[in-house]
């Protein structure tokens, strides 16, 4: 039986031996698997896994996180699923869309105007047209817009009740029903 001593703090397990940089394992992957086609990702999972022992839990995320990582950068190609190594004497990508034209450089000494305002010009003038007056905000002098609704005060001056309508009854909101003409009998 194994008795506990209080006086040993418990021993922490013996680190992992250290691996190299994902990028690193993944170009080794590449050159060691040398596929014409490229290689992928299972293909060089397994070659990391076959040939580092002791990965971390989350391998399969940090593989697919730097394999990402270095196509976006261009250290890598992904050709039909497939990543190799990018050809030297391949041109670079170029991005979407138009490229930009090539500046000219000015010659020394060169004063830049600054850039055209955005826009359609404004028509030219002429100089010898009588010059309109100036208007005034609003033609008629009263303001744009509905008028402001006037607020009750208890001083305002009594105006005429608005006329009931003939029959007594309040009218009812909406259109009225349709009145059909009485229809008189037919004698024989």
């Amino acid at each position: 039986m194994a008795t506990e001593n209080s006086d040993n703090p418990p021993v922490p397990p013996p680190p992992a031996p250290s691996l190299p940089p994902y990028p690193e394992m993944i170009m080794a992957a590449i050159e060691a698997l040398n596929d014409s086609n490229g290689s992928n990702k299972s293909a060089i999972a397994t070659y990391i896994e076959s040939t580092y022992g002791d990965l971390p839990p989350a391998h399969a995320t940090l593989l697919a996180h730097h394999l990402n990582k270095m196509k976006q950068s261009g250290e890598l190609v992904l050709v039909k699923n497939n990543y190799m190594k990018p050809d030297p004497n391949a041109p670079p990508k170029r991005g979407r869309g138009r490229p930009p034209k090539p500046k000219v450089p000015l010659p020394p000494g060169t004063v830049v105007s600054p850039p055209r305002p955005r826009g359609r010009p404004p028509k030219p003038r002429d100089p010898f047209a009588p010059q309109p007056e100036p208007k005034s905000p609003s033609g008629t002098g009263r303001p744009r817009g509905r008028p402001p609704k006037k607020a009750k005060t208890a001083s305002a001056p009594p105006q005429a009740p608005a006329p009931a309508p003939a029959t007594g009854t309040p009218r009812g909101r909406g259109r009225p029903p349709k009145v059909k003409p009485a229809v008189a009998p037919v004698g024989c």
